[in-house]
């Protein structure tokens, strides 16, 4: 039986749920939420997440909310059914690595990029308003820097958590997604271990396959 996915293709939290779905060729169902018209506030949504926030994630009479702790659960789940190996907790080193980043992306990557995206895409597109250029300058900034120990880590392995793709790697595509379609997509493209470990990220048939959908 599909799995169900509540929100919107272009919500960030959404596409980290789907591309960790799509990496395991898991069979799902995606319902649309209108954010704009507060569906993610209604009655059907809370039901699943008492914060009103999307993605809601159902499998059979389980629901779960947060994207990454949803991504936890995929990656554990169909792992067992021979699928890729994106925790690495058989190995003490390797998944301890794999949190660390997981951690960084969650708590200095999205801090970092979020005000970015909601003054450049999101106060226009969405709530009709103007960006505020400080805002944006000052979190490109904080987000250069990030990305200088990004560059640093990037040169010492092929991947954040060592030499293996993880979900460290696939918890980035959403954001970092967005941020290249920005006139501040320097921030990946200059620094090239960034840049050549973002390439082999988006060359992966799933990651297409959401970032497409997000421009939608």
């Amino acid at each position: 039986m599909a799995v169900t996915v509540y929100g919107p293709s272009y919500s960030t939290a959404t596409a980290r749920v789907i591309a960790c779905l799509e990496v395991y060729g898991v069979e799902y169902r995606q319902v649309p939420v209108d954010l704009v018209a507060a569906e993610h506030k209604q009655q059907a949504v809370l039901y699943g997440n008492p914060f009103g926030q999307v993605p809601v994630f159902e499998d059979g009479d389980l629901k779960l909310f947060e994207s990454r702790a949803i991504t936890r659960y995929i990656a554990k789940k169909y792992k067992r059914a021979n699928g890729p190996d994106l925790l690495k907790e058989d190995n003490l080193e390797e998944s301890t690595m794999v949190n660390i980043w997981m951690e960084v992306e969650a708590h200095q990557l999205d801090k970092a990029v979020q005000p970015i995206i909601f003054q450049l895409l999101v106060v226009p597109v969405l709530l009709g308003g103007a960006p505020d250029q400080k805002i944006v300058e000052n979190s490109v900034k904080n987000v250069e820097k990030l990305l200088d120990v990004y560059e640093a880590r990037l040169s010492e392995s092929k991947y954040l958590a060592g030499d293996f793709f993880s979900l460290a790697d696939l918890n980035h595509l959403p954001y970092l997604h967005y941020l290249i379609n920005t006139p501040y997509a320097s921030a990946i493209t200059s620094r090239p271990h960034v840049k050549g470990w973002w390439e082999d990220l988006l060359s992966r048939p799933a990651c297409q396959k959401v970032t497409a959908n997000m421009k939608r």
